[in-house]
């Protein structure tokens, strides 16, 4: 048995007003926790949540994963533009080539984020989160597969992707090199051990998988921090934080 993604998490100076923009975006349903930062429930077949998280700390640096969004026709990308645009995001240059068909945006807080251009063959059975794309090892991907129990579908070149077997979004790493890390990620996933699982145990699994167990002020949490073999940072929840959502893998 493995741990299930049960959140991406985005650090956020105000995570009310990024929590309503990705609302916007998604289509999903926003509920407010106050243990839990703020989350938006999918409404598709994406296996996890989305969590907003308090942070005091200004992003620094590109992030390490972004959302590809899909479009079915060059109207429905445009439509997807317009609307992130008046939700808040704007238009950023990260270096893609004017022959790249794909639009970058970055959302209210400069989350980096891509509108890809229909008919792309890699995304062609996804549904509108097409992918989370990572900047990572082919040792990083290796690891997040047998840490959720997410089947390799693309292994090539050291570029890595994995998707659940219940479908949803893929997950990719594209090799070499990697940017430099500037601090703590504004991005992690929240893991929740298995059904009747034991957090300790779950834990002594993903370290023998290749992860560390790292302090980054946590203090006394019930939450366990850790981080993957290229040290993108992650969390796993006590079993009392394992609360399913529709449709979670």
């Amino acid at each position: 048995m493995t741990s299930h993604l049960h959140a991406l998490c985005f650090d956020a100076n105000d995570p009310l007003r990024l929590a309503r923009f990705w609302a916007g975006v998604l289509g999903w349903e926003m509920a407010d926790n106050s243990q839990d930062g703020i989350a938006l429930l999918p409404s598709d077949d994406t296996g996890f949540r989305i969590r907003f998280l308090q942070t005091h700390e200004q992003k620094v640096g590109q992030n390490q994963m972004h959302f590809d969004l899909t479009s079915t026709s060059l109207e429905d990308q445009r439509r997807t533009v317009a609307r992130s645009l008046e939700l808040g995001a704007r238009h950023i240059d990260i270096g893609q080539r004017p022959e790249e068909r794909h639009v970058v945006l970055a959302d209210p807080e400069d989350n980096e984020f891509c509108v890809i251009e229909p008919g792309n063959n890699f995304l062609a059975d996804c549904g509108f989160i097409g992918a989370l794309a990572g900047d990572g090892s082919q040792e990083a991907g290796y690891f997040w597969s047998e840490a959720l129990g997410w089947p390799l579908v693309w292994d090539q070149d050291q570029e890595t992707a994995i998707r659940s077997p219940h479908g949803g979004p893929k997950i990719t790493w594209g090799g070499p090199p990697l940017r430099p890390k500037t601090g703590k990620y504004r991005l992690h996933f929240d893991l929740a051990p298995p059904a009747h699982g034991d957090q300790q145990a779950e834990v002594d699994r993903l370290v023998s998988l290749g992860a560390t167990r790292i302090d980054i002020g946590q203090g006394e949490a019930d939450w366990v921090v850790m981080a993957d073999p290229d040290g993108h940072e992650f969390c796993v929840l006590p079993p009392k934080q394992r609360d399913r959502i529709p449709g979670s893998r």
